[in-house]
């Protein structure tokens, strides 16, 4: 009830950052990265945090691959994996599949949940893509694999072909769920209502930055989208780092959200794995 009259509050990101309702969010339970969590109703279970491997990913790389390299990389991935947070997201955009498969050396492929995104749009490229990504990854299979940064509103017309391909590969074994990832409210908008949706990667911070719309339209969507029994995983939580400032305030909007069934954080070093760790379970029931 305290957060339905919370997101009543015809607010900006700014008034809400500038006079953050911590009563109105606070929980009752605190929240570890490391807890285990079902992903909607696709039967995967994994810790409630994934580990980024892509802050400000592009063209083939990201901070994680261009500061850390493979090893480091693949050292902060198994050093998360040890204190319980075993669900890694990486994507072809961030050439951080060579990383993640030198950390499954040392890991039990099971244990681990990886979630993957291709930006092909046909049946036959998303086809050669998954294959690609096995040798990449060094993997037979993949948990969740998306369609990444979709900003076309009738994507789901017209990307039949490699909604095709996923759906073939799930049927295989080769994927578990697929789903997409958003980067406008058009887009946004389709995968709340598109039956063929498992996973939704969203965009969400209470300052609304690099967001596909305005905090109340956004959470209006989501709202309906986990109604439709999609799975939600929450990204930018801190604004693309806008909102490092207010790491509490951004948490605290994320756990009150009532939606959101993981997040994903772009850790680049050990010191913010374990601030994470700290902050999370203050934050989730701060009043």
């Amino acid at each position: 009830m305290k957060r339905k009259k919370f997101f009543q509050y015809s607010l900006t990101g700014t008034a809400l950052l500038a006079a953050f309702p911590y009563e109105l969010l606070a929980g009752t339970k605190k929240l570890y990265p490391s807890d285990r969590v079902r992903l909607g109703n696709t039967g995967i279970e994994m810790s409630r945090m994934a580990m980024g491997t892509g802050t400000r990913g592009f063209g083939g790389s990201s901070n994680q691959t261009r500061s850390l390299g493979i090893k480091g990389l693949s050292d902060l991935l198994r050093a998360g994996f040890d204190e319980g947070v075993n669900f890694w997201e990486t994507a072809d955009q961030y050439g951080s599949h060579p990383h993640v498969r030198e950390a499954l050396k040392k890991i039990d492929r099971e244990k681990v949940v990886i979630l993957t995104k291709t930006n092909s749009s046909s049946y036959k490229d998303v086809k050669s893509d998954l294959e690609r990504f096995k040798s990449e990854l060094g993997t037979d299979y993949f948990d969740i694999v998306l369609l990444h940064a979709v900003t076309d509103p009738q994507w789901n017309e017209n990307m039949k072909g490699a909604m095709e391909a996923l759906s073939e590969a799930r049927e295989e074994g080769i994927i578990r769920a697929h789903g997409v990832s958003c980067h406008s409210i058009g887009a946004l908008e389709t995968a709340a209502d598109e039956p063929w949706v498992d996973v939704d990667l969203v965009r969400y911070n209470p300052g609304g930055v690099a967001m596909d719309a305005d905090v109340s339209t956004v959470h209006s969507v989501l709202s309906r989208m986990k109604n439709n029994g999609k799975a939600i995983r929450g990204i930018k939580v801190y604004g693309v780092g806008q909102l490092v400032h207010k790491k509490d305030e951004c948490l605290e909007f994320y756990t009150g959200a009532g939606f959101m069934d993981s997040f994903t954080l772009g850790i680049e070093s050990y010191e913010q794995f374990k601030d994470i760790q700290k902050r999370l379970p203050e934050a989730s029931v701060r009043a």
